[in-house]
């Protein structure tokens, strides 16, 4: 456990250049009398480590000085420091070694782009627009699970039912700021959303990782298959220009990939498109989105879906609207 804490000091002095007793005492997790006799047993080992005086002081490296880690370029380095999602890191409770992490990766970049100026040039925002991402306190035992290839006993809220599930952990996916579990169940791969289980509990029993799973490849096919089985139907609709348009602001990629685009404007300039949809609740809450740049042309279920919506939505505004004067 030492080694490690003084490797970790040696690293972040190499990557910040001046740091306080007290920064390395926090992120080592240690008091400030331990971070004391850690430096005096740098020193004394031969590495040339020195203090500054006074309120802006701290601990540096004789200039010059620089550990070579495990043969890692600068190359890589750089791009080990472009993988590194801090908050997630904490979020599974790994802040920690992350920061440790970081620090040894930083270590190995040349001078220029250890300053805190190029530091700053990449950030990663997991979480999609308008969301906020989860924090979760039952992630690091999701998280211990997977590592220690353990299985996990918790109560799962699905959308029909709250129920007990005992599961072999296979790994964890985070998706547009919503971590999820992936992992065996008799045989089957299923998906949970870490926010619908509660508690959660690591068990003794040990499972076997499959040999042949590989988590990317699985999810990769997990979300190509829910997209297809969400909208199993076709539509063919007519759009303005200025829908043409709201196209990719308004489907998915699996919908807009898949479109089926006129090459031709009809004589008003419209295009009609075939798309892939799901059931008529759902398409004609899709197509109400294009609002008077979209008109639904076949299938007549879905036409006639979209028309009771409308008269619908005119009588309301008719019967709420304020008289004059």
């Amino acid at each position: 456990m030492r080694a490690s804490r003084l490797l970790s000091i040696l690293t972040t002095l190499q990557a910040k250049g001046q740091v306080t007793a007290q920064a390395l005492a926090d992120e080592c997790e240690v008091s400030v009398r331990t971070i004391y006799r850690d430096v005096d047993a740098l020193s004394a080992s031969g590495v040339p480590i020195y203090s500054v005086q006074g309120s802006s002081g701290g601990y540096r490296l004789l200039d010059g000085y620089r550990v070579r880690l495990n043969g890692v370029s600068s190359s890589e380095a750089q791009v080990l420091f472009l993988g590194g999602l801090t908050q997630q890191a904490a979020d599974l409770g790994m802040g920690s070694a992350a920061a440790s992490a970081r620090n040894k990766v930083l270590a190995a970049l040349p001078e220029e782009m250890r300053s805190g100026a190029a530091r700053s040039r990449f950030h990663f925002d997991a979480p999609a627009w308008f969301a906020e991402p989860e924090t979760l306190a039952q992630l690091p035992t999701v998280a211990a699970a997977v590592w220690s290839e353990r299985a996990l006993r918790f109560r799962y809220a699905s959308r029909t039912a709250l129920g007990e599930r005992q599961v072999d952990p296979l790994g964890i996916v985070l998706k547009g700021g919503a971590w999820y579990l992936v992992a065996g169940v008799k045989g089957e791969t299923k998906t949970f959303r870490i926010a619908r289980m509660s508690d959660v509990t690591l068990l003794e029993k040990t499972c076997d990782y499959p040999k042949s799973f590989d988590l990317a490849d699985h999810w990769a096919e997990s979300i190509r298959r829910y997209e297809v089985d969400l909208h199993p139907n076709k539509a063919t609709i007519r759009v303005s220009p200025a829908g043409l348009a709201m196209l990719d602001d308004l489907l998915p990629p699996y919908i807009r990939s898949g479109a089926v685009i006129s090459p031709e404007p009809d004589r008003d300039g419209w295009r009609q498109v075939t798309i892939a949809v799901g059931s008529l609740d759902h398409a004609a809450a899709e197509m109400l989105r294009f609002g008077t740049h979209a008109e639904v042309l076949e299938p007549p279920e879905l036409r006639a879906k979209m028309t009771e919506i409308i008269a619908s939505l005119a009588k309301m505004y008719r019967s709420s609207a304020k008289p004059e004067g």
